[in-house]
């Protein structure tokens, strides 16, 4: 197979893959009237900003609720993960190879049944519909994988680090914050980006542990906008444009530490 035709046929597959997102966007700037043109329109010749102006009268208290959950996420996920890859990676205690199983088989799990248990539990705690209930849910999803990242990034650093802090007289503690996660980088910001990416596309806790709270996240503001006899497509489409440019533009600049954490431990010297 020729270069030439590699490319063509590259450019057509990418064509096909991106073909929901164009409509997404094309679809976000048509009007109510031709949504059930026939043929479709291919491109909203006779657009309107009606979606974008139901997005910023509606929905940013939607996205600034995203927000707060996707960086609370973040952070919980970092303070229990970082320690804990630390911990597997270097300290190495008893029972390390189970607890590693054991995370592989939490991720496993279906996040419906795992939804449903974090009800009764908050109904009893009392933090049912609320943002810091939301946070601990989606964490639960992140945690797991970011201890694997932080295991795998982490025993690829030299034990030599460790003893060096460690004749300077440093503390466990005092080596894992001066030494290990300066060089942690790649694994802080892969783990971080993909925590953000969970929790700021959750639907199946939020509409389990937050459908009647005060403040709700984005998938729950556009959720509001279906009902059995109105469905505002260019409202939603508009929603889902400017709820994606956030993960689109981490996704841009986190691309090479992302690549260099999820392949870090993945070949030995």
């Amino acid at each position: 197979m020729t270069k030439p035709l590699k490319t063509v046929i590259g450019v057509i597959l990418t064509a096909i893959m991106l073909f929901p997102v164009y409509w997404m966007i094309n679809v976000s700037f048509t009007k109510d009237t031709d949504m059930r043109a026939d043929p479709p329109h291919l491109f909203p010749w006779n657009g309107t900003l009606e979606g974008y102006r139901a997005v910023l009268d509606q929905q940013m208290p939607y996205l600034g609720t995203s927000l707060l959950i996707g960086l609370g996420t973040v952070l919980l996920t970092l303070v229990l993960a970082a320690p804990a890859g630390f911990a597997l990676a270097k300290l190495r205690p008893r029972g390390t190879g189970a607890l590693n199983f054991v995370l592989l088989i939490a991720q496993m799990i279906p996040g419906i049944i795992m939804a449903m248990g974090f009800y009764a539990i908050y109904l009893r705690a009392g933090v049912l519909n609320t943002v810091p209930g939301l946070i601990l849910a989606d964490s639960t999803i992140a945690v797991p994988f970011g201890v694997l990242i932080f295991t795998a990034f982490m025993s690829g650093i030299p034990d030599e680090l460790l003893n060096a802090a460690s004749i300077d007289g440093a503390s466990k503690f005092r080596t894992f914050r001066s030494v290990i996660l300066p060089v942690s980088r790649n694994a802080i910001v892969t783990v971080s980006l993909f925590a953000f990416l969970w929790a700021w596309s959750d639907f199946v806790f939020a509409t389990t542990l937050d459908g009647g709270g005060e403040y709700q996240p984005i998938t729950l503001g556009i959720y509001h906008y279906i009902g059995n006899n109105n469905q505002q497509w260019n409202a939603i489409m508009a929603t889902a444009v400017i709820a994606s440019i956030p993960a689109t533009l981490l996704l841009i600049v986190a691309q090479r530490y992302v690549a260099a954490g999820v392949t870090a431990g993945a070949v030995k010297d």
